[in-house]
């Protein structure tokens, strides 16, 4: 439970939208900048954690043919803040004659953000309703978040683009989530492209995919990857200087390829 001291910082500038009941916590540990910044030097990192994923026995992975970058050529990696969204019981249409308002928390979700931080987005892969739009993602970029993943749509994405915002999304679409689904919590477990994912979780994304590594998993992932991805760079020049069988089944056996 958030204790009431915990929202003085942050309680001039929450927008209102939803309740403070819909926050499961604020504060929780995230990944250092160091281990961050190492994952943002390799290119194409997201194969080399699969697979260390995989000898961990994680499932931890989503392809890219499931949740599409909306900028290709990016590589973004932070810790997971998390909001989950619902259907509203009633149509737009409905919603509208009734006066009611929409409660989209993500305004309010950036406000306790730390710079740096990757918003993922449960909206139960309902790719056909926007998640975030071109004002989200500006105020997004006020409060210093990297990027974010959703599952489900993303719209306004020439603005997206041109702001050079990273996005990963189910689908795009020009239909608004508002009045169509709601915010039930925030910082709590969600899933994303069937990977489970919860608050402080480290988010890797780049063209190939998503890999989410758990935080209690994050430093033996890390050092397996980078240790992985010299060994790769080993098993290239031994090919460049001449086809060494020998040489290359002794940096990684063939099996391993």
């Amino acid at each position: 439970m958030i204790k009431s001291n915990e929202w003085k910082e942050y309680e001039n500038r929450l927008a209102g939208v939803i309740s403070k009941e819909c926050f499961k916590k604020i504060n929780y540990p995230r990944p250092n900048k160091e281990i961050i910044d190492k994952l943002k030097s390799i290119e194409d990192p997201t194969p080399t954690i699969s697979d260390i994923l995989d000898e961990l026995g994680i499932n931890g992975t989503i392809p890219v043919s499931v949740i599409k970058p909306a900028i290709s050529g990016k590589v973004l990696v932070g810790p997971a803040l998390t909001i989950k969204y619902v259907p509203e019981r009633i149509v737009p249409k409905q919603a509208i004659l009734e006066s009611k308002s929409g409660k989209l928390g993500d305004k309010d979700a950036y406000v306790v953000s730390k710079p740096g931080d990757v918003i993922v987005f449960d909206n139960g892969g309902r790719e056909t309703i926007s998640t975030i739009g071109g004002l989200s993602v500006r105020y997004a970029l006020k409060a210093g978040i990297a990027g974010c993943i959703v599952d489900g749509g993303l719209r306004d994405v020439s603005e997206i683009r041109r702001l050079g915002f990273s996005a990963w999304s189910r689908g795009i679409t020009p239909i608004s989530g508002k009045l169509r689904v709601k915010t039930i919590e925030v910082n709590g477990e969600v899933t994303c492209g069937g990977v489970l994912i919860n608050p402080g979780d480290l988010v890797v994304a780049d063209d190939n995919g998503i890999c989410i590594i758990p935080y209690e998993k994050v430093d033996e992932v890390i050092e397996l990857t980078i240790k992985a991805v010299e060994n790769e760079k080993k098993l290239v020049i031994a090919l460049e200087e001449g086809y060494n069988m020998d040489k290359m089944k002794d940096i990684i056996p063939p099996e391993k390829w």
